[in-house]
């Protein structure tokens, strides 16, 4: 319980603390746009990431999100809603509009240059287990596993991809990915043995 209170009461602080910083923007103090900054920077950019889909882009969005809770401050209305809420819907709507602006057309051909690099990259790395020594032992177990083992194995072990990233790019379940590459490892130790 006691736990739980300290929770709220900390909860309850930075709701309190971001109210005050706005009323501070409203007045014209600086200081209240720092502290927003310094204890929400990098959340607003990975917001905005989520949505622009680039990191520049994202930045880019926080920057002019930043300049409109300057600007607003004084339009916060504390009983419609948190400070907190207030300002991550300035920076989703930012993010929105950048998209709906006409910059869309290079988020769509940066995207299509990503699928390609990516694609490129994923063959590299299946191919990689064919450049191994025609008698090694490890290419000689690789070739028992079935293509979606193997090529699990490759791209979390030779291209460093997590396995919801794995998951997403050969698109299967996460559970199915980690199986996938477990039951994989298992057979490899086996031939290995």
């Amino acid at each position: 319980m006691v736990i739980r209170r300290a929770f709220l009461d900390v909860k309850q602080t930075q709701a309190d603390d971001f109210g005050a910083a706005l009323h501070a923007c409203a007045k014209g103090d600086r200081n209240g746009l720092r502290l927003i900054f310094d204890k929400e920077a990098g959340r607003l950019i990975a917001v905005a990431e989520r949505i622009v889909r680039r990191r520049d882009l994202a930045e880019e969005v926080v920057q002019e999100a930043f300049i409109r809770i300057w600007k607003n401050a004084s339009q916060y209305a504390p009983e419609r809603g948190s400070a907190r809420g207030w300002i991550y819907a300035i920076v989703r709507n930012r993010a929105l509009n950048m998209l709906r602006d006409g910059r869309r057309e290079d988020l769509v051909a940066d995207d299509r240059l990503d699928t390609l690099q990516e694609a490129q990259h994923v063959e590299h790395i299946m191919t990689s287990w064919h450049r191994l020594d025609q008698n090694s032992r490890l290419r000689d177990c690789l070739s028992t596993l079935d293509e979606t083992r193997r090529r699990g194995i490759l791209m979390a072990y030779v291209g460093g991809y997590t396995h919801g990233e794995i998951a997403g790019r050969l698109k299967v379940p996460l559970g199915t990915t980690k199986s996938w590459i477990r039951r994989g490892l298992s057979s490899l130790r086996e031939c290995m043995a």
